[in-house]
């Protein structure tokens, strides 16, 4: 069966809607306790239920009888393997004060940590797995339109470093890119963690905000520059106080680098326990283009896997690869050199650009959208 065909049922009236008909439906964490429901009169043949809950035990064994495939709920997790949503900025940050972090984001985290992180127990290693592919359906229907719905999303995803101080200057030149990136209608997404990351969400959330009005809150970031700074949440909060209707834009982060608070600035995370699928499916969704700001090891990492990703045309598509720092990545580092002798003799080599200037990123990604692979 292709996935294409398969009705997903996250909603409790879009499961009353069909009435019964429920063949080769999957329904996504829907609470049937309080519903009353004739099971009897339903047809489950090839229907898979993941997470749900039900009026009493014997309903399971019903649905099974039918021909139903249902995931049950795995006990004493702080987090739902099969939501249906990805996660708001608001439900992370539940129970964090400035005296204490009590929140969601650092309960899984905390969890993760103590079921040995990179190496945890075959239950748990099925519940993350079983998170993320919720995560991946999440972020699937939020690029295709259905939660903003505003259409299919032009993703240009922002690469830096995480402990680039919100001082720096190539931090504010972030800002202004992703601010005038989302006025011309592309999607802003980053790694979601702070430093080039926090910029870019941050310049998508204030893109109604004119230039006078960014060097304010640069002023009040400045306060707490490093994430490891007294008051750096705090700093973060004022902003949003002072522009509480930003604009959409996405987190990608990953509770593997828990000690990396999640930026408030996006509307929307994607956050995985899995870092490999988290860094290579950010890279894969940014088919409008990827932004390397200046960066360390793992900006470097990311360089290549997504230059892999275009020599090889992976996804069935060529897109820009922008770096933003002249300095940084011709001379210290010789990255776009070597990345441009790599392109030599493929298409997309006329995708690389390395610049300074934030206009000159914008104007390079609108004049190269991303190409079709040929065949």
């Amino acid at each position: 069966m292709r996935y294409s065909v398969v009705r997903e049922l996250d909603r409790l009236e879009d499961f009353l809607k069909h009435k019964g008909q429920l063949h080769c439906a999957v329904i996504q964490g829907l609470d049937f306790r309080d519903e009353d429901l004739d099971w009897n009169r339903l047809n489950f043949t090839g229907a898979v239920f993941l997470g749900c809950h039900f009026p009493k035990e014997t309903t399971v064994d019903f649905l099974i009888q039918q021909g139903a495939v249902v995931f049950p709920n795995l006990p004493n997790l702080p987090y739902n393997p099969y939501r249906a949503t990805l996660y708001t900025r608001e439900e992370l940050m539940d129970g964090w004060t400035h005296k204490i972090d009590q929140s969601v984001d650092k309960r899984i985290y905390d969890h993760f940590e103590s079921k040995g992180r990179a190496k945890p127990d075959i239950l748990e290693s099925l519940a993350q797995r079983l998170h993320d592919h919720a995560v991946d359906d999440g972020l699937r229907d939020l690029l295709e339109g259905k939660v903003d719905g505003d259409g299919p999303k032009k993703v240009v995803a922002i690469m830096g470093g995480h402990g680039t101080p919100r001082t720096d200057p190539y931090y504010k030149k972030v800002v202004k890119l992703t601010r005038d990136l989302t006025r011309e209608g592309y999607y802003v997404a980053s790694g979601g963690g702070p430093g080039m990351m926090e910029a870019a969400n941050l310049g998508a959330w204030l893109a109604d905000v004119d230039d006078d009005g960014l060097e304010e809150v640069f002023k009040i970031l400045a306060t707490a520059p490093i994430y490891s700074d007294d008051g750096y949440m705090q700093a973060a909060q004022s902003v949003i106080h002072l522009y509480p209707n930003g604009h959409s834009s996405l987190a990608v982060p990953t509770w593997f680098y828990g000690h990396e608070p999640t930026n408030l600035f996006s509307k929307h995370v994607a956050k995985y326990f899995s870092n490999s699928i988290r860094e290579d499916g950010l890279l894969a969704i940014a088919e409008y283009g990827v932004v390397f700001a200046p960066g360390s090891a793992g900006t470097t990492q990311e360089i290549f896997m997504d230059a892999t990703q275009n020599h090889y045309v992976t996804f069935e598509k060529i897109s820009p690869m922008v770096f933003l720092g002249e300095k940084r990545y011709t001379e210290d580092t010789m990255i776009y050199p070597c990345i441009k002798q790599l392109a030599e003799g493929r298409d997309y080599a006329q995708m690389l650009h390395c610049t300074d200037e934030p206009e000159d990123v914008l104007d390079f990604i609108i004049k190269h959208p991303p190409v079709e692979a040929e065949g």
